[in-house]
């Protein structure tokens, strides 16, 4: 029984999936969920490295980090998404203060992501 819950949790949470519909940006991963007006994103950028922070819940397996964290320096709530670890990652700062931080397996499709959510939020540049 053990085996098989610990399979399922690592389907569940294997990959990221996200949408951009009726103008909200939407990512989850297994029981992880994040939905977010574009209209309250303040800022998008792409990092090298998520900061160190503390975990309330959610797991670090090889390169994966999935869950919620608290940002110690700020104190703040902080979702991560995040597939690969080495990769570049798209941090999303929402709704003043709080931040997201995600990438996909897929380089490409991080970046197609990226400056979709980009464009919809500061406009084409």
């Amino acid at each position: 029984m053990t085996v098989i819950f610990c399979v399922a949790a690592f389907v569940l949470h294997y990959k990221n999936y996200s949408a951009i519909e009726e103008g909200e940006f939407k990512i989850y991963s297994g029981i992880y969920r994040q939905q977010i007006p574009l209209s309250e994103i303040d800022t998008i950028s792409l990092v090298e490295r998520i900061p160190q922070m503390e975990r309330r819940n959610g797991f670090s397996w090889f390169a994966r980090e999935k869950g919620v964290f608290n940002d110690s320096l700020t104190n703040s709530t902080t979702y991560v998404f995040v597939d690969d670890l080495r990769q570049q990652k798209v941090k999303v700062v929402h709704h003043d203060s709080l931040k997201l931080f995600f990438n996909f397996t897929d380089s490409l499709k991080t970046m197609t992501t990226y400056e979709t959510l980009k464009n919809m939020v500061d406009g084409p540049e």
